[in-house]
């Protein structure tokens, strides 16, 4: 199963879009888990098929009411195909 890591930049601490992403992936079938950074971003690793990652990006770039999503870097993970949910952490 494919996994990725994505760093969020823009405003999105503070707007409860670590709460948006777990119901982002809860509605699409993703586990994984959501975090916020020292420096304002947001980090997301998240395990899916490959177009449910797609639909799950897709939210991600939207984020919650009074997010503003900026920038989406992402990068290709090795599965760990431990996660059974998708949680906040930290």
């Amino acid at each position: 199963m494919p996994a990725r890591q994505y760093l969020v930049t823009g405003r999105v601490q503070g707007v409860g879009y670590r709460f948006f992403a777990v119901s982002e992936a809860d509605r699409c079938g993703v586990s994984g888990w959501v975090r916020n950074l020292p420096d304002g971003r947001v980090e997301v690793h998240a395990e899916a098929d490959e177009s449910i990652l797609d639909t799950f990006k897709a939210g991600l770039e939207q984020g919650p009411f009074g997010a503003r999503v900026q920038v989406i870097t992402e990068a290709e993970l090795p599965p760990s195909n431990s996660y059974s949910s998708f949680t906040i952490r930290g």
